[in-house]
Order: structure tokens, then sequence, then C-alpha cells
């Protein structure tokens, strides 16, 4: 059992979403996060990362949600900006 992070990012690997290169993203965020082997939360906490069967968006393919905010058309550029984004935002709060 592990501690979930402030922001729970879901990777979509469904049948749409693999086929537009899901897996890049999920393969980018993770050396993003500096995570090895089956941790799947960031050591400052804030990102918690998990992979799904299907997020029901295939239109918009591919898809990942941050504490279920839909971000569709993604690609591994636009998810490390994303990720920059949130960590701006969580130490404006701090």
């Amino acid at each position: 059992l592990e501690a979930k992070g402030k922001y729970i990012i879901k990777v979509c690997d469904g049948t749409a979403c693999h086929v537009r290169k899901s897996e890049p993203i999920y393969h980018a965020i993770r050396d993003y996060l500096k995570l090895e082997g089956k941790q799947k939360t960031s050591a400052n906490g804030l990102f918690t990362l998990e992979t799904v069967a299907c997020l029901g968006a295939c239109g918009l393919a591919p898809v990942v949600t941050v504490n279920d905010q839909v971000h569709s058309k993604m690609t591994p550029e636009l998810m490390i900006e994303l990720l920059q984004k949130l960590e701006k935002e969580a130490e404006e709060e701090a």
C-alpha cells in the first residue's frame, strides 16, 4: 500500500488510446517523475501515476485524466508541460 499523491494521473491504455500512442506518454511521465520499478507515486508526494483500461473518451484519444479532469489528444510534450504547470501551482499554494 502506497500513499496517493495530490494529483492522480490516469493514462488510458484502451485500444483507441494505445493505437494513438498513449504508451510514450506513460513513459514520459515515469521518466519525468523519476519513478522506478513498481513505484507509482513521485518522491515529492505530488503525483501518482496509474494506467486504466479505458476512460470512455475514445474520440479524444490519447486521453489522460488528472484528478478526473480530462486532457485529450495528449502528447509526451504536452504532458510534461502539464506536469510542470501543476508543480508550479502546488508551489504557489504552499
